[in-house]
């Protein structure tokens, strides 16, 4: 006796997706990618935690397909807002985590939260913190594999 193969669920309006995700910068630089630690990424259609576009990249795929897709920086990250940059005095860091150009370095938020802000400029006492995404204002290719549909 044979055992039927199960079909296979393709992505609609109500799944889950689960999938391994490699992200390239316009100059064919690697940005991120799940497989490093292998953590695969998990998205519920119609969340929000993606962009519609890359949403609609993943409709009618199924567990086992890969895909290759670009996003300019509105459908990926979005663009950089300047109301993310803030200006903070040089007193507010310690010595275990001093201002310097380039460093990322987690701010506690008032609900407990961390959020990561890019060190832009130090000058004087006056410190420049970007918390916009870094992949933000760019164009991205993804390349995905399809673990599983729920």
């Amino acid at each position: 006796m044979t055992t039927p193969n199960p079909v296979k669920q393709p992505v609609n309006a109500d799944s889950t997706v689960i999938f391994h995700v490699d992200i390239k910068l316009s100059d064919g630089s690697a940005a991120e990618s799940t497989r490093v630690h292998n953590k695969p990424a998990r998205i519920r259609i119609g969340d929000g935690s993606v962009s519609p576009a890359f949403e609609a990249q993943l409709l009618g795929k199924h567990a086992g397909d890969t895909l290759t897709f670009t996003l300019a920086p509105e459908d990926a990250y979005g663009q950089p807002n300047p109301d993310n940059i803030y200006y903070l005095d040089r007193s507010k860091f310690s010595s275990d985590s001093p201002a310097e150009v380039g460093m990322i370095i987690g701010f506690t938020m008032p609900d407990g939260s961390e959020l990561p802000g890019l060190i832009r400029e130090v000058a004087g006492q006056s410190v420049t913190v970007d918390f916009n995404h870094p992949l933000a204002g760019q164009t991205l290719t993804f390349q995905l594999e399809v673990l599983e549909v729920q």
